[in-house]
């Protein structure tokens, strides 16, 4: 796969519930995963800590959405191992361009301290990677993420691994099969990740995570 031409490859293998990873930076191809055990975030479930419920009250960090988009996946890939090749990138920017992939990003004073980026493909949203460069930076973009895709309508937010800093925040792993079967009611669903308009204050993004927890 010419990974750096083809969005439309990569939007087929999601909708099919496969995703690329690559072996280094520098990686010319791509292999396609497809775990027994995938991670997800139920939306209703998305766990706030106290101390990030705090950060996010006092509103010192500035949201946006996909302003650098570029610049966040840049920044993602930004390890020592990375699984994000330099063809990877350049195709996360054409499904950008596509209108597919955004990124929800955290600044301070100015700069760039945090992000997550992902694709968004009918009511699934695939998210591929998130950074830091202040404590709790990307668990502020993942708090105003989840928000966002509740309001949009979204179903599933995939996190295709699960990680001890995602089960923190609420993260959970299903089968395969079942995986499957979410997708598919997902895809068919109609979402919008702008649908919510503005970033929201912080304190409206804690009222309503508070209140789906409580229903659920």
């Amino acid at each position: 796969m010419d990974s750096g031409y083809a969005p439309d490859l990569l939007l087929d293998a999601y909708a099919a519930g496969v995703f690329p990873m690559a072996e280094s930076r520098d990686a010319k191809g791509v292999f396609w995963m497809d775990p027994h055990q995938r991670g997800i975030f139920e939306l209703d479930r998305f766990h706030i800590s106290r101390s990030l419920a705090r950060l996010i009250r006092r509103e010192t960090l500035e949201i946006r959405l996909d302003s650098r988009f570029g610049d966040v996946v840049a920044a993602c890939a930004e390890r020592p191992e990375t699984w994000i090749s330099h063809r990877l990138e350049a195709l996360y920017r054409a499904v950008h361009r596509a209108g597919h992939a955004h990124s929800v990003e955290v600044w301070e004073n100015g700069a760039l301290v945090g992000g997550v980026f992902g694709i968004a493909l009918g009511g699934a949203f695939f998210g591929e990677s998130m950074f830091s460069r202040r404590p709790n930076a990307s668990k502020v973009a993942l708090a105003y993420l989840v928000d966002r895709l509740r309001e949009g309508g979204f179903t599933l937010f995939d996190t295709q691994f699960l990680t001890p800093h995602l089960a923190s925040l609420g993260a959970v792993e299903i089968p395969r099969a079942e995986y499957r079967r979410r997708l598919t009611r997902a895809l068919e669903q109609p979402a919008d990740f702008h649908r919510q308009g503005a970033v929201p204050r912080g304190q409206s993004v804690l009222q309503r995570n508070t209140q789906t927890s409580w229903r659920a």
